[in-house]
C-alpha cells in the first residue's frame, strides 16, 4: 500500500531535529539563506536551511517568512517548491513591500521562518498525478512532482503548466515528470492545454488525479473539467493569510460545509468540499 511519505535527509544534531525527536513542533527561528537568484521577470528562487521543514514538509504546506521590518508584522506564506538535503527551495513573486525585501536576499543572510503548516496533497493512490498550475501556484507543484518521482508503486507524474510569459519551471519539474506541458497567456489556458492531452490522460493505464495550484478563476474552470470527466481533484487555494495558522480567521473560504480557514483546514480542498465543478 503506497503511503504519502516523502522524508529527504535530515542533519543530527539540530535544534529543530531535537524538537521533532520529542515530538514537538519548533516555532519561529531563523534561518540561514543558503542561495537566492531571479528566475523571470518578479520571480525569484529562495533556498533556506532549514532541517525540520526538509524533514516534515508535505506537498502543498507552506511555510511563513517574516520580514525584518518591524512595521510589517504580518508574515508572507510561501509554498515549499523542492526539498534537498536540509535545503528547503521556496519560489515567489515580488507583489509588495515584504517580497521586495526578500529579493534582496544573498547567501549568508538570515531570515525567520515558521513552519511547515496547512494541510498537505492526498498522494496514498496509485496514480496518473495531473500536476496542473497557473502562474506562482506551480511550486507546491514542483514539490508533489519531486515526491511522487520514482516511487515504488509505479505512480506517474504529467505537469500542465499555465503561464504569462516566461516558462520558469518546465525545467525544474522535468527531472521529476513523466511528461511536461505548459502554455503561455497568448496561446490560451490550462484547460485549453487539458483539452489538448485528454487522449492522453483517458487513454493512460492508471487513473488520473488532479493536483492544481493557482488563481481561483483557474482552479473553478480545472474543477469543472475534472467532475464532467469523473476525474478526482485536489486544490490548492491561493489566500491572503494573516498568521497562517488559524488564529486570526482572515483567509476563510465559503464551502457547503461552512466557511473554512485556508490555512489550517486546508489550503488543499476537494472540489467536493468546495462544491466546485457540479
Amino acid at each position: 500500500m503506497p503511503t504519502n511519505t516523502f522524508i529527504p535527509t535530515f542533519t543530527t544534531g539540530s535544534v529543530e531535529l531535537r524538537a521533532a525527536q520529542a515530538g514537538r513542533k519548533p516555532g519561529r527561528r531563523t534561518d540561514e539563506v543558503v542561495a537566492a537568484s531571479r528566475l523571470g521577470d518578479g520571480i525569484y528562487e529562495l533556498v533556506v536551511h532549514d532541517p525540520y521543514v526538509a524533514r516534515t514538509v508535505r506537498p502543498a504546506q507552506f511555510v511563513n517568512l517574516y520580514s525584518a521590518n518591524a512595521t510589517m508584522v504580518l508574515p508572507r506564506p510561501f509554498g515549499v517548491a523542492k526539498v534537498e538535503g536540509d535545503d528547503v527551495t521556496l519560489i515567489y513573486q515580488v507583489v509588495g513591500a515584504g517580497t521586495e525585501e526578500f529579493s534582496h536576499f544573498r547567501a549568508g543572510d538570515a531570515v525567520d521562518v515558521l513552519g511547515p503548516l496547512g494541510k498537505p496533497f492526498d498522494l496514498a493512490k496509485r496514480a496518473n498525478y495531473i500536476l496542473v498550475g497557473g502562474g506562482l501556484g506551480v511550486p507546491p507543484l514542483l514539490l508533489a512532482a519531486q515526491a511522487l518521482h520514482g516511487r515504488a508503486d509505479g505512480s506517474k507524474v504529467t505537469s500542465v503548466f499555465g503561464y504569462r510569459d516566461e516558462r520558469f519551471a518546465d525545467d525544474l519539474v522535468r527531472p521529476y515528470a513523466d511528461e511536461v506541458h505548459s502554455i503561455t497567456n497568448e496561446r490560451g489556458n490550462v484547460v485549453d492545454l487539458l483539452d489538448s492531452i485528454e487522449g492522453e490522460v483517458s487513454g493512460a493505464p492508471l487513473p488520473p488525479v488532479i493536483l492544481s495550484c493557482g488563481p481561483t478563476p483557474m482552479m473553478r474552470a480545472v474543477a469543472a473539467w475534472a467532475c464532467q470527466r469523473g476525474i478526482p481533484a485536489q486544490l490548492s487555494l491561493e489566500a491572503r493569510m494573516g498568521c497562517g495558522y488559524g488564529a486570526c480567521v482572515a483567509c476563510v473560504v465559503d464551502t457547503p460545509q461552512g466557511r473554512l480557514k485556508v490555512c489550517k483546514d486546508g489550503p488543499v480542498f476537494t472540489t467536493e468540499q468546495l462544491g466546485w465543478g457540479a
